[in-house]
């Protein structure tokens, strides 16, 4: 089953403590697609200029992104540049220029408007209700976000929360959105504004999945050695979104949500958190230019373990 994903594309400069890139691929529905396509292939919405490197756009379609949605115009692409610090885990944004993200209006073609799979990428969530009100009934619609658009577009991000099927975000953006400081109240509190699932992420620390009912608390891979985290939660959306697509749901399962088995949902949940890991290992998606499906269903079973254990 195809996945259609909306989000940023971009060229990124950054610069952590050993290393600075320039010109790096980078936005939210670049992240996202390259990590979904290892389970499904993916209709990808999105804009760039006319400086936007050719092999940027080989590079999608080696991975069969499907480019029918992508918007080439004349003009700049995208840009950001941002600097880690010791940590890693703290990031400072040093330029933002959107160019012709500035006026993005996403019309889908006609090919994508019966999409079934939807993940709404880290956007404005304004566009990411315009995309929605273009679909003919879509099965299930994931959708990601942030603090920014809490403190600036919460009224817009609200009506959205109240249209999807599942929302992503990390712990502090869940405790802003709510005003809650324990994660287990406000994935709770996240579930009655419309979603039937919540992932919140806790970058070094995991995941919580969150169901009627239901719970699921994610580990993180252990790595050593972080090199770039950027993207690693919009890897983690589309690895979760392409499994989903990957299953091959029935569509009477997915017209009925509480249907879908939250066992393949914690599975969607461990498969983006493995192409998180990988992607972390190496600046941009350099990682994911080399890693191979053994390597995914490897590091998927050491996931496995890793929630395991034994009765004393």
């Amino acid at each position: 089953m195809p996945l259609l994903v909306l989000g940023s594309i971009a060229l990124d400069t950054v610069k952590t403590p050993l290393e600075e890139h320039t010109d790096l691929l980078g936005g939210s529905a670049s992240y996202a697609s390259v990590a979904a396509s290892f389970f499904s292939p993916v209709k990808l919405v999105g804009i760039v200029g006319d400086d936007f490197p050719q092999e940027n756009i080989e590079f999608f379609r080696k991975h069969h992104v499907d480019l029918e949605g992508l918007q080439i115009v004349p003009g700049k692409t995208f840009r950001w540049s941002g600097e880690y610090l010791w940590d890693m885990n703290q990031r400072e944004t040093r330029s933002v220029e959107l160019n012709v993200f500035e006026n993005f209006s996403p019309e889908l073609p006609e090919s994508y408007r019966s999409a079934r799979m939807v993940l709404l990428g880290n956007i404005a969530p304004a566009l990411q209700n315009h995309v929605l009100d273009q679909l003919i009934r879509p099965h299930f619609v994931i959708a990601d976000t942030m603090d920014l658009w809490i403190n600036i577009a919460k009224v817009e991000l609200l009506r959205l929360i109240a249209r999807v099927d599942m929302l992503i975000l990390n712990e502090g953006e869940a405790r802003e959105l709510t005003g809650e400081t324990s994660l287990i109240k406000a994935g709770r509190r996240i579930r009655e504004m419309g979603p039937s699932f919540v992932a919140i992420k806790k970058g070094e620390h995991g995941c919580l999945l969150f169901g009627e009912n239901q719970f699921f608390s994610c580990p993180a891979y252990p790595l050593e050695d972080i090199h770039d985290p950027t993207g690693a939660g919009d890897c983690f959306a589309g690895g979760l979104a392409g499994y989903l697509a990957s299953t091959h749901l029935s569509a009477e399962n997915l017209a009925e949500k509480k249907h879908i088995p939250f066992n393949t949902l914690r599975q969607a949940v461990v498969q983006g958190s493995v192409l998180a890991s990988f992607n972390v290992e190496s600046f941009s998606m350099e990682r994911l230019r080399t890693v191979t499906s053994g390597e995914i269903a490897e590091r998927f079973e050491v996931f496995r373990d890793l929630s395991r254990f034994e009765a004393i």
